[in-house]
């Protein structure tokens, strides 16, 4: 029995099931949280990625780390899931991680600049380019953020650098956490060739391509309104104790 038609059973059982959303349903509910719940999209971001960031401590303790120093990558796309990125970056810092970023393409943004200044002030350097020899990668890195390409993503039709970059990815030999959507995976389906990560942290409720992530399984969605969980009938677990995040 497939995880879908299993939520379903469990949900007939009397378990209620986790639901995973589809792109149109993700999209649907952050227009509501702007709209008619006047979050703003800066103070979304900032929920999002610090949350990125404890999770990232949760999966990644700095005392597990196999590197002398607490060296991270994070990959910070132009769109939304790299303002993420960047946020996940800072918080990192503050919690005595040694972020690096990567940026593959500037973005236009004025709201990406504001927290890549940000950045830039909490002293966190920029790579220029990505090594395409991946043992560099290996050796100055405890892992890899992926902030690059987020759910709205026409995976059909990724333009470089980004190609270059994911074959990359699937070469490194480091672990690889991805904010909401793995880069190159589509929303609604499990990529079969795409990246590996062996965290995925699902932003407001899972998608639809997590249905089979066997990896660790961070949800960051604690903020979201009781009326909207209801409404689209989100199932969303019990956070533990003051936790924003919480293992799935």
């Amino acid at each position: 029995m497939d995880k879908m038609n299993q939520s379903s059973a469990e949900a007939g059982s009397g378990t209620i099931a986790l639901r995973y959303l589809s792109k149109g349903e993700a999209e649907a509910i952050e227009t509501e949280l702007l709209r008619d719940y006047k979050f703003g999209q800066q103070q979304l971001i900032e929920i999002w990625g610090q949350a990125c960031a404890l999770a990232i401590t949760k999966a990644y303790p700095l005392s597990s780390l196999a590197k002398k120093q607490p060296t991270v990558l994070v990959i910070c796309g132009p769109d939304q899931n790299g303002s993420i990125g960047l946020v996940c970056a800072r918080h990192l810092r503050m919690y005595e991680y040694e972020p690096t970023i990567y940026h593959p393409k500037r973005s236009s943004q004025s709201l990406h600049q504001d927290f890549t200044v940000q950045c830039e002030k909490m002293d966190i350097p920029s790579l220029s380019y990505l090594p395409t020899e991946v043992q560099l990668i290996n050796d100055a890195y405890n892992l890899v953020i992926d902030a690059m390409l987020g759910p709205d993503t026409d995976c059909a039709n990724i333009k470089e650098p980004y190609p270059g970059i994911l074959v990359t990815l699937k070469q490194i030999k480091v672990p690889i956490a991805s904010v909401d959507v793995p880069s190159g995976w589509d929303a609604e389906e499990p990529s079969q060739d795409g990246i590996n990560p062996e965290v995925l942290i699902s932003l407001t409720a899972p998608k639809k391509c997590a249905v089979s992530f066997s990896g660790k399984h961070f949800l960051a969605g604690r903020f979201l309104p009781y009326d909207i969980q209801k409404k689209y009938d989100l199932n969303l677990p019990d956070y533990p104790g003051t936790d924003c995040i919480i293992e799935l």
